[in-house]
């Protein structure tokens, strides 16, 4: 009897990184990029902005596993920007249901916060350089007609900016 026939050609992108990242992050950290993923909506609208999952913690031994199950649940190491991680240890209990009812089991029975920067912090680039030669000139024949100093001087800047070579 034949196979069905099933399309192989088009996969998401997301399908396949996710096939090759998630067996990394589970050894490493004991997440799954779709916990990642989905931690906007477990965290809530309170803490989905200034924190972000870290790693699970397992038990390793056999003589720290309780019950007969084989499973004992872990730490999830939660990081949390400054004074909101005092919010967020009021608010763990909560937090670990949400964990628990997204993995389906008592995945984790404990949370450690540990304060840290969450965002990137944008990449600040320096004043550009000033202009020289031919776009100098055409810079001020563009705000030469302006009256007001204070629009004339952001113009500039702004003039300056885009005008200037790019740095690499």
């Amino acid at each position: 009897m034949k196979e069905a026939w099933r399309p192989t050609g088009a996969r998401q992108i997301s399908e396949v990184a996710n096939r090759l990242i998630d067996p990394v992050l589970a050894k490493r950290a004991g997440i799954s990029t779709l916990l990642l993923g989905s931690w906007d909506e477990i965290a809530g609208e309170d803490f989905a902005d200034c924190t972000r999952p870290e790693k699970i913690a397992w038990p390793r031994r056999a003589s720290e596993i309780v019950d007969g199950s084989g499973h004992q649940p872990g730490t999830l190491v939660v990081a949390c920007e400054g004074a909101r991680a005092l919010f967020l240890t009021h608010a763990q209990g909560q937090l670990i249901q949400r964990i628990n009812g997204f993995f389906g089991f008592p995945a984790v029975n404990q949370l450690r916060i540990v304060q840290k920067p969450v965002s990137v912090a944008p990449k600040h680039r320096g004043k550009p350089r000033p202009l020289t030669g031919e776009k100098a000139r055409q810079l001020e024949d563009m705000v030469e007609g302006i009256e007001d100093d204070a629009l004339k001087q952001a113009l500039r800047r702004l003039g300056t900016a885009v005008l200037s070579p790019r740095r690499r």
